[in-house]
């Protein structure tokens, strides 16, 4: 199958590179230096099962110099997603707010930039509106209007396809990582504050 061929379901106006890049998601750990064995990673099933429908990139209807992207992606709910009410986890909920989110942080990056710079989560705001049942079809509709070199953020709605009403909301802000400082210990120092 050709690149064209993966991503010739995706609508939006996006670059083919950023469709390309976007629809793999093992291209977000390897941008960001990692290599995890993604079927092992916590929510290997719920991510799995996302379509990206959409990425699109426009002008900022409060300020049309600045550019907006919208990355829409569609999944099932699956009983991997419920709780003991047999409705959407708010944690499923939250981990697709974070994850689709960021698509859209990228998105916006590689439109300005060429260069996906993964973030990680600094804080996430949830608001859990109604509930979705096993079965029912989602649309999780993510926007960035600010993909900062320091920080990013997103706004997320997740939509019942099914019912016609808003499940969830959010709004993820992330940050590049700092570089880790190596950790010097002297022994005879800490033994003697113990």
């Amino acid at each position: 199958m050709s690149e064209q061929d993966i991503i010739s379901h995706i609508r939006g106006n996006a670059s083919d590179k950023i469709k390309n890049f976007l629809v793999d998601r093992r291209n977000l750990f390897i941008a960001a230096g990692l290599s995890p064995k993604l079927e092992t990673t916590f929510g290997n099933e719920i991510l799995a099962s996302l379509a990206l429908s959409e990425i699109s990139i426009y002008p900022n209807a409060s300020e049309p110099l600045n550019q907006e992207a919208r990355c829409v992606c569609t999944t099932r709910v699956t009983e991997g997603f419920l709780n003991g009410r047999g409705t959407l986890h708010g944690a499923c909920a939250t981990l697709l707010v974070d994850f689709c989110s960021s698509l859209a942080i990228i998105a916006l990056q590689m439109h300005n930039t060429g260069f996906p710079g993964v973030g990680v989560s600094e804080t996430m705001h949830i608001v859990f509106h109604a509930p979705a049942a096993l079965g029912e079809e989602l649309r999780v509709v993510n926007t960035c209007a600010s993909a900062g070199q320091v920080v990013q953020s997103a706004r997320t709605e997740i939509w019942s396809n099914t019912h016609h009403r808003l499940v969830v909301s959010g709004v993820h802000t992330s940050m590049l990582p700092s570089i880790p400082k190596p950790h010097t210990r002297n022994d005879a120092t800490s033994a003697a504050k113990l």
